[in-house]
């Protein structure tokens, strides 16, 4: 008998091809556009498995190029990639436009998308069981009526095995209002341990405060024990059982904060499954958020364990 697999995260959600172009300017005069892949559960994911942590993949694609991409990205970046190959509707597309220098558009083509039709189905309870913790985003129940079922029963399916729930809220304003938004997200944050949102996606659920402390305690106020205001440039701030925490981010040069997010929700995941305090939790979030945005690509920049001293060291070649 082999040495039993050590208990990891799991996670689904929709990942889409992804068109960048190669030059700053309208998208109308783009030569060409690079291919990819993105998609803020499977960004986690690969922050995740890069940081050392076992980490499966749910989700839908269609079968087409895209399709085989997605799969092929995922399954090379080591994930455990459980995904249903829909012959009925196409993978997903995102498209981001750089339009300036310091500004990028990113539209989503995902209307009836593949990723769009994950079911509660999809979702086997042995995976979800097996794990230490569910990760799940708000971006998916807006989606479909059946990806919110389907997130809705992967987080009732980890409440009844004991397994940790995250819960980053991700708002899109693209693909609901803020008033959809918040009925049918305040249930997945009640039931969630770990909670991560913006200033805006918080006051979807709480009033708002003027210190981003006080907007952590009232979400935690709602069951999650664990709260985590991400501030952009400026950190975040955190409600940890009861502590109040602050970290400053790591200051680079962005390239693109596309994916910056995901990579700090990684980050504070993977600390968190090895049992290390909050302020380790913080300071590998806001680090790993600060390696995402030095690098085109929504995940290709997330750093490795042994990288996470690489942008405060002295020396800038390593030999």
């Amino acid at each position: 008998m082999g040495e039993p697999q050590p208990r990891g995260a799991i996670t689904l959600g929709e990942t889409m091809a992804l068109l960048t172009t190669e030059r700053t300017g309208p998208l109308r005069h783009a030569p060409s556009m690079a291919v990819g892949v993105g998609g803020a559960e499977s960004n986690v994911a690969i922050a995740l498995r890069r940081l050392g942590v076992p980490v499966t993949w749910i989700g839908r694609v269609g079968a087409d190029g895209f399709g085989d991409l997605v799969l092929r990205e995922l399954r090379a970046e080591g994930l455990d990639v459980r995904a249903i190959v829909d012959d009925g509707a196409p993978t997903g597309l995102m498209v981001k436009e750089r339009r300036t220098n310091q500004s990028l558009n990113v539209w989503y083509y995902r209307a009836g998308s593949a990723g769009s039709r994950l079911s509660p189905a999809d979702v086997a309870e042995d995976a979800i069981a097996g794990a230490a913790l569910l990760h799940v985003t708000g971006i998916t129940p807006a989606l479909s009526d059946s990806a919110a079922e389907a997130v809705r029963h992967a987080v009732g399916l980890a409440r009844r095995h004991g397994v940790t729930v995250s819960f980053d809220v991700n708002y899109r304003g693209r693909l609901w209002s803020r008033a959809q938004a918040a009925e049918r997200l305040s249930g997945i944050l009640s039931d969630s341990d770990v909670v991560f949102a913006g200033i805006q996606e918080a006051e979807l659920f709480v009033p708002a405060k003027d210190d981003p402390l006080d907007l952590a305690a009232a979400l935690a106020d709602l069951g999650p024990a664990q709260v985590v205001v991400k501030l952009g440039a400026k950190g975040c701030a955190a409600l940890v059982d009861g502590r109040p925490l602050v970290r400053p981010a790591v200051p680079v040069e962005v390239l693109d904060p596309v994916g910056a997010g995901d990579a700090f929700v990684g980050g504070y995941l993977a600390e968190l499954l090895a049992g290390a305090p909050p302020e380790t939790r913080l300071d590998t979030a806001v680090t790993a958020g600060a390696f995402a945005c030095t690098v085109s690509g929504d995940w290709e920049g997330l750093p490795t364990r042994a990288e996470l001293g690489l942008l405060t060291r002295q020396e800038g070649v390593t030999r």
